[in-house]
């Protein structure tokens, strides 16, 4: 999972071109371009610090040993007596995941955010005035002009909505930072190849093991994608891990971890973030994943000496697997728990992010 570092990019028809000044900002056609001074936010990263300039103006791991089992995604909220209440592991609301680093950019992506599209409204006036032409039998030409221009202003309104919604970051890095960046896209392209990753959503204690294959914890999870991705609305010229964690993605820039959902966006820098990696002995009853390791099989139903209970008739053998967990918390209320199939590949992701937050704090 290579990356890149582009040294402009495209927002509808401005330009932003990076250069020693700072980020540079041209509009028009080629061959006759307006230039608008430096523009944009710049983060550069190395030898002579970490240095910020914006100039936009702002308009829970399971321990080793216990084994956990799946709760369907189907079972009901309530919970029977033979396990404690399923208690949610998710994030603080967006608002609240703000460091003190990131809040001016903050402040930039979410009021921005905010703005209410135009061209969605462009496009609906547009077909209502071709639509009442036609009923009271306006000419040809007269209905060609108006096709045209409301195809005009509505692409005219997209444009500008692009430009008004969009923030920009450029990162300029030293090499050391380039291989600190590398080495965290390397160990992201090796999570993104494990079989299967899940995002644990909620987890609680076992009462009665012999109901659930002799678990001592439940876990409702669902599958999640790893992938190079932008977030919405933000152009910067290098790819950034993205992590779906349910309602939230998690975006991994050089310098902090931009969460993204819904109602905004929350930052993270490397320096709150803690990560924790264990692994835990998973009772799989679903399809066992081609990367997992098995280190045993037990009974659907338990008895008290392990081995299956006799008194039902469904009691099917399932295997016991062993899955690597990884975990991202912060004090300002991030908290989000990923499962994968293959083990060893959540430390290496975790050492990535550790060594590139050494480097950000000693630049």
């Amino acid at each position: 999972m290579g990356f890149y570092v582009k040294k402009s990019i495209r927002v509808g028809p401005m330009r932003f071109n990076l250069s020693k000044s700072g980020v540079g900002a041209s509009i028009g056609i080629k061959g006759l371009r307006i230039g608008t001074g430096p523009r944009g936010n710049y983060i550069h990263i190395g030898a002579g610090g970490v240095y910020y300039r914006a100039s936009l103006s702002p308009s829970m791991i399971p321990q080793d040993g216990k084994k956990v089992q799946r709760v369907p995604d189907e079972s009901p909220v309530e919970h029977d007596n033979t396990h404690a209440p399923l208690e949610e592991i998710e994030s603080s609301h967006i608002s609240e995941i703000v460091d003190s680093n990131s809040r001016e950019l903050l402040e930039e992506l979410n009021n921005k955010r905010k703005k209410l599209q135009i061209w969605p409204f462009a496009i609906f006036l547009s077909i209502a005035i071709l639509l009442y032409g036609f009923s009271q039998a306006w000419p040809e030409w007269c209905l060609a002009i108006g096709f045209i221009a409301g195809g005009a202003v509505s692409v005219f309104a997209y444009m500008y909505d692009q430009l008004r919604k969009t923030t920009v970051l450029f990162y300029d890095f030293d090499d050391e930072m380039m291989a600190c960046y590398q080495q965290l896209h390397d160990s992201g392209a090796m999570l993104a190849s494990c079989s299967k990753v899940w995002h644990v959503e909620a987890s609680g204690a076992v009462y009665d093991p012999k109901y659930h294959a002799g678990a001592s914890n439940l876990l409702r999870r669902k599958t999640t994608s790893i992938s190079k991705s932008n977030p919405p609305f933000v152009k910067t010229n290098i790819e950034t891990i993205a992590i779906n964690v349910g309602r939230q993605t998690l975006h991994f820039f050089p310098d902090r971890v931009l969460v993204f959902d819904r109602d905004g966006v929350g930052a993270v820098s490397y320096d709150q973030l803690f990560i924790n990696v264990g692994n835990s002995q998973f009772i799989e009853s679903e399809s066992v994943p081609g990367d997992a390791l098995v280190v045993g099989r037990t009974w659907k139903y338990v008895n008290k000496s392990g081995g299956p209970d006799r008194r039902f008739k469904d009691n099917t053998e399932i295997p016991i697997c062993l899955y690597e967990n990884l975990s991202f918390t912060s004090h300002s209320g991030l908290n989000e728990l990923l499962q994968l199939s293959k083990i060893g590949y959540g430390e290496c992701f975790s050492h990535a992010i550790e060594t590139l937050s050494k480097k950000v704090i000693s630049s």
